[in-house]
């Protein structure tokens, strides 16, 4: 009798246990889905200014931060995809995974790299002051992102190569829970995720790193007489930090083995503090921190709490 109590009480606390869980766990998607379309609106409201303002299509850092911003939205809206996918169980084949998956990763790096890019804009600015309209060109600005995406892609089309000497025709027809995990087959994929994890981090840091060093170096020969370089040296500073929170979703791989047994919704929590929330501070950091998008932000919104904002040409930036 003791015995059949206990197991009821026992199917009764777990029955009120998985309803807490899942009303956390919709409260947690509600909220992340919540933020996305705002983050979603501000992308938008930029964008609108990006395509209906020449001047700032020219300037080559709008270019850059307009397609960072965009990017960060595909990785978002596929990350999401991957979360919901998993959350509630919900299969799809091989190929539609790998496409997925393929988006997530390549957009992923595609971010610090561009940057990267930002930071040797910053440089070629402040160090080489004559020669920036010619080489921060609208025409070599698209061959920098065209240069972004080839770095983000070499690693999926290499990982693809290696996939395809060990899956077999039945491999692809399979339905699985879409995970990076499910489609590594060999020692050789770990290798080139593990390869160019280490690269691509040394590549963007040092870039950042460099590019700071030499415009600090300006600053403090010319002293306090040129402010811009100062300026630039903290929006190259800034690079680095966004660099760090774009890279935090990294951690949660760590916290997920290590913790996984004990936090309850850990997935969620990780995708909304280590994932999304970097990337949803990217338009407060950089957008409404621009003289220029601010400038034409306060025209669409007059009432918009934008006040006290300075009139500048499209080349001054951050301030």
């Amino acid at each position: 009798m003791n015995a059949t109590s206990q197991s009821n009480n026992t199917t009764l606390g777990s029955g009120a246990g998985n309803k807490t869980a899942e009303t956390v766990r919709m409260a947690f998607l509600c909220l992340i889905v919540v933020c996305f379309l705002l983050f979603l609106c501000l992308v938008t409201v930029i964008l609108y200014v990006f395509f209906t303002n020449a001047q700032v299509r020219e300037s080559a850092r709008h270019v850059l931060f307009t397609h960072m911003l965009v990017n960060d939205s595909l990785y978002l809206a596929a990350g999401l995809c991957l979360l919901v996918a998993s959350l509630y169980v919900v299969s799809m084949p091989v190929p539609l995974c790998y496409i997925v998956i393929t988006v997530v990763t390549s957009t992923f790096w595609v971010t610090p790299y561009n940057l990267a890019v930002m930071s040797l804009e910053r440089y070629v600015a402040i160090c080489h002051p004559l020669r920036h309209a010619e080489i921060c060109s609208g025409h070599r600005s698209g061959a920098a992102l065209g240069a972004i995406w080839a770095l983000g892609l070499t690693p999926n089309i290499a990982d693809i190569i290696a996939l395809s000497r060990s899956a077999d025709k039945a491999f692809y027809s399979l339905h699985v829970i879409c995970t990076k995990e499910i489609l590594i087959l060999n020692i050789t994929q770990k290798s080139i995720r593990s390869y160019s994890l280490i690269i691509s981090l040394s590549l963007v840091a040092s870039a950042i790193i460099y590019t700071y060093i030499k415009v600090m170096l300006v600053a403090r020969k010319v002293g306090s007489g040129r402010s811009s370089a100062i300026k630039a040296g903290k929006t190259v500073l800034l690079h680095g930090v966004q660099l760090l929170l774009s890279l935090m979703s990294l951690i949660s791989l760590y916290t997920e083995i290590s913790l996984g047994e004990y936090v309850v919704l850990l997935a969620i929590s990780n995708f909304l503090f280590f994932t999304c929330l970097p990337r949803f501070l990217s338009p407060l950091i950089y957008g409404l921190r621009d003289e220029v998008l601010s400038r034409y932000l306060k025209r669409l919104y007059p009432k918009a709490p934008l006040s006290n904002v300075k009139k500048t040409c499209p080349s001054e930036m951050y301030s």
